[in-house]
């Protein structure tokens, strides 16, 4: 065994190969086992063949039997036994091939059997069918031929040789049994023994190496653990300045959590005026909408107000050419008129009424001219109030159309303003998403810094505690040293 070896090694090695003994024990004492419970079953297998052929053989017997109890009494009752038989016998040469299936010869006697098995029952078939038929002596002939009891004599012999069989079969399994069983033993026996002969030798070698290296170990740890001690004293120095520095940044950390936090409730809060800000806009674009369709409407309508206008302008005119054709009637029925009056003043006291007439007609055209003049007049107040409403109000349709552009400029400035508000609003919510994931990183990062400060703290306290065992070890190694090497105290 190597003297460099650790000594974990050394007990791994020895461990090994104690192991591999007992490995290769358990193996052969398995295979042993194994092997003689395959014997076991062999064995059994072969008694119940051996089982098998007795009750075969049995079965032919009885079927013999009832056929000789009809042939000598002809009673019906006899044949039981033979049919049984007859029936039986197909199950019992099945299980028997099944029970044999690995040996070829002994599948060729059974065929040898199942012949002659055939035969024997067609010889019974015949006796008791002549004896059924009344031919008693004839039945009685063929069982003095001794054909049935060659058949029988055949029968056995082949059973005798399987018989034969299976006993040596069962002997040469008893042999190989005893050989596996003995080799078991050997095994055990032995591989138990060069097992504990090689645990003492290897405990031996193990403990003289043991004391060696441990001798050499205690020197170690003795200064190592001067060293440790030392190192335990600036490991809790660091550690104090570590933890007051972890506080710090522990409470900063939740300042700018409490602030991320501000900032994810500003943002929300911005969000939803953004929102709000966005329905107003939206509502004002609706409104808009509808002012336009409210203008083209007022648009519509002054259109029409101008049409019938221009209309009234063209029927005034019209009225204006009539009043000039009654006008001139008048004047001409006025000119007439005075005529006629002319004509009945010379016509004399005969023209009185046709003069009283033609002046009732002068006076009647003077008030129709007089009426065409105010007609005229009013003719003229309308055509020019027709005028001033057209001229009115095609500025008005001018200052619609002014409006509508307006207003399609005021729509076009409200779709903008809400798709910029709608930009605002997804900036909010991206802020406020972001402020909300900064602020769990930062209660992430808070309770880490948290968790460092307390480890910080156990590492102050195991800090004190690795000093404080530093000490009991440097004492445990020299009480070790004294254990090992006594001598050397």
């Amino acid at each position: 065994m190597n003297k460099h070896w650790t000594f974990g090694r050394k007990l791994a090695f020895g461990f090994s190969i104690s192991a591999l003994f007992l490995i290769i024990v358990g193996a052969v004492g398995y295979w042993s086992t194994y092997a003689l419970i395959d014997t076991s079953y062999s064995v059994t297998r072969s008694n119940k063949v051996t089982a098998q052929i007795a009750t075969y053989l049995s079965n032919l017997k009885d079927a013999e039997t009832g056929q000789r109890g009809y042939l000598l009494t002809g009673d019906s009752a006899y044949l039981e036994p033979y049919a049984a038989a007859v029936k039986a016998a197909p199950k019992l040469l099945g299980d028997l091939r099944a029970l044999t299936l690995d040996r070829q010869i002994q599948q060729r006697r059974i065929d040898q059997i199942d012949t002659i098995t055939a035969a024997k029952f067609t010889e019974l078939k015949r006796t008791i069918d002549l004896r059924k038929d009344g031919h008693a002596d004839e039945a009685l002939k063929i069982v003095l031929s001794n054909e049935g009891k060659s058949l029988m004599d055949e029968l056995r012999k082949i059973v005798d040789q399987m018989n034969q069989d299976e006993r040596e079969l069962l002997d040469k399994r008893a042999a190989e049994a005893e050989a596996t069983a003995a080799t078991a033993k050997f095994t055990i026996v032995g591989g138990t023994l060069v097992c504990l002969l090689f645990v003492s030798v290897t405990g031996f070698m193990i403990a003289r190496s043991l004391a060696t290296q441990l001798g050499a170990a205690v020197g170690h740890v003795q200064s190592s653990s001067a060293e440790l001690q030392a190192a335990a004293t600036q490991q809790a120095s660091g550690a104090k300045e570590q933890a007051g520095a972890m506080t710090e940044i522990s409470t900063t950390i939740s300042e700018l959590g409490v602030t991320s936090r501000q900032i994810a409730e500003s943002a929300q809060r911005v969000a939803q005026i953004a929102e709000q800000t966005a329905t107003s806009a939206r509502a004002g674009e609706n409104t808009v909408d509808k002012g336009q369709e409210a203008i083209s409407v007022i648009r519509s309508q002054i259109d029409q107000v101008v049409s019938h206008m221009l209309d009234l302008g063209r029927k005034s005119q019209e009225i204006g050419a009539v009043l000039d054709i009654v006008s001139e009637l008048a004047e001409q029925t006025n000119i007439l008129a005075i005529n006629a009056t002319i004509e009945a003043t010379g016509a004399g006291d005969a023209g009185k009424r046709f003069a009283v007439v033609a002046e009732e007609i002068r006076k009647l055209a003077d008030r129709v001219a007089n009426s065409t003049k105010g007609i005229r007049n009013q003719v003229d107040d309308v055509r020019g109030a027709v005028n001033t409403t057209v001229m009115a109000t095609e500025s008005g349709a001018k200052a619609v159309d002014a409006g509508a552009r307006q207003f399609t400029e005021v729509a076009s400035a409200f779709k903008q303003i809400a798709g910029l508000v709608a930009t605002t609003t997804e900036a909010a919510r991206e802020i406020e998403l972001s402020t909300k994931q900064q602020a769990t990183a930062a209660e992430q990062v808070r309770i880490a810094v948290t968790d460092v400060a307390q480890a910080t703290q156990e590492t102050e306290t195991s800090s004190a505690q690795t000093q404080q065992t530093a000490s009991q070890l440097a004492g445990l190694s020299l009480d070790l040293r004294r254990m090992i090497q006594p001598q050397a105290i």
